[in-house]
């Protein structure tokens, strides 16, 4: 018998149950790299994570025989809601068995809870903030994720969804460079240099984490700016930004930064991430006890670099800002530290910058796909 059960967010027992269900569905999946166990938990604390201050969600569980055989969270993102003038639910954290049954009754009961707040579409996945990554794997499952900025899946997921009237809604692809032989055309270069040379845009360097985190709150309001015409964009909350940073300044290395200002305004940003898959999937998520040393020992040792935040506000798209922003890429990545790097997750709405990337040499390896079905 199947039956799906709620879960109860502040009982840590119950969250402790979802949250640790794909350890068990992905324990042989070599391209899987487990979250960090009391990051994910957090996320489904409505008391502290800045999501449940402007909005809800809830979440369930799929039992077969007393067993727990898949999993799934709804929500509601109102001020992404009210930004765009619609009526969406969204979808996350969807795990399952190869069963249609199992798919069939996580998804009805997602629809019955968004039915109830009178919400007619459900997209998904999409998770509760930027850094959360976006969609289901529909190309590249033999590639690891990159760490936990993205998500990964089995192959038979988008049929489980595309067999209850799921269809795409955008798609988000990641791009391979190989760093060894990737470069950014002199012109692109030269640009670059006559923007910085006439005053009109300057670059920003750090030193140190300190003098980074200084920043921080300059760096959130660009990024809160930057992605207006992105399709994942709603405007954060102070609380958010504050939140988005802090995650981000947890694992940043102030030389991968690269911060674009006009005056003492920043317009664009590059962040740039060492990939610590490696010591994530040798921990299996765990910081305790030696999880956090090996992180810090990875940080040095991986040869995958991601690219995970590049933007440059709309109104200097077009005045040497993009040129600006590839040329810093390439100073990034080259050198003999990385060898591979992951563009990642750009959606296919930034048309400009996926053609970019593509004309840069970039190869596209990985596409993940955010569904959507009317209710």
């Amino acid at each position: 018998m199947l039956t799906i059960e709620p879960i109860d967010t502040t009982s840590k027992a119950q969250v402790r149950r979802f949250t640790r269900l794909p350890f068990r569905l992905y324990k042989d999946c070599p391209q899987w790299v487990p979250p960090i166990r009391i990051d994910h938990e957090a996320q489904l604390n409505k008391q502290k994570h800045p999501f449940y201050e402007h909005s809800e969600g809830d979440y369930f569980i799929a039992v077969r025989d007393g067993k727990d055989v898949g999993r799934i969270g709804v929500m509601e993102n109102r001020p992404f809601n009210k930004f765009h003038g619609v009526h969406k639910a969204q979808f996350y954290f969807f795990d399952a068995e190869d069963d249609q049954e199992v798919a069939n009754a996580l998804f009805e009961r997602a629809f019955e809870w968004a039915r109830k707040r009178n919400l007619d579409t459900i997209v998904g996945p999409k998770g509760l903030g930027p850094v959360d990554g976006y969609g289901m794997v529909v190309e590249g499952f033999e590639h690891r994720q990159m760490m936990t900025m993205m998500n990964y899946n089995y192959a038979y997921y988008p049929k489980l969804v595309e067999a209850l009237g799921f269809e795409k809604e955008v798609d988000f692809v990641s791009c391979y460079l190989d760093t060894t032989t990737f470069k950014v055309p002199e012109r692109v270069h030269s640009i670059a240099a006559r923007v910085q040379q006439r005053g009109t845009l300057s670059v920003k360097r750090f030193k140190n984490k300190k003098e980074l985190i200084s920043w921080s709150m300059k760096i959130g309001k660009a990024y809160n700016d930057a992605f207006i015409n992105n399709w994942e964009y709603y405007p954060l909350s102070e609380h958010e930004l504050n939140f988005v940073i802090d995650n981000i300044m947890t694992i940043a290395e102030p030389e991968l930064f690269k911060i674009i200002c006009h005056g003492d305004d920043v317009v664009g940003f590059l962040f740039a991430f060492p990939d610590i898959s490696a010591a994530l999937q040798r921990h299996s998520g765990k910081l305790l006890p030696f999880g956090i040393l090996d992180i810090l020992l990875e940080l040095r040792r991986t040869k995958w670099v991601s690219l995970n935040g590049a933007g440059i506000l709309p109104e200097f798209q077009g005045r040497g800002g993009n040129a600006l922003l590839y040329s810093e890429m390439e100073k990034t990545i080259l050198g003999d530290r990385f060898l591979h790097a992951d563009l990642t997750q750009v959606a296919e709405s930034a048309v400009d910058m996926r053609r970019d990337l593509v004309n840069l040499g970039g190869k596209p390896y990985k596409n993940h796909r955010v569904f959507h079905k009317t209710i």
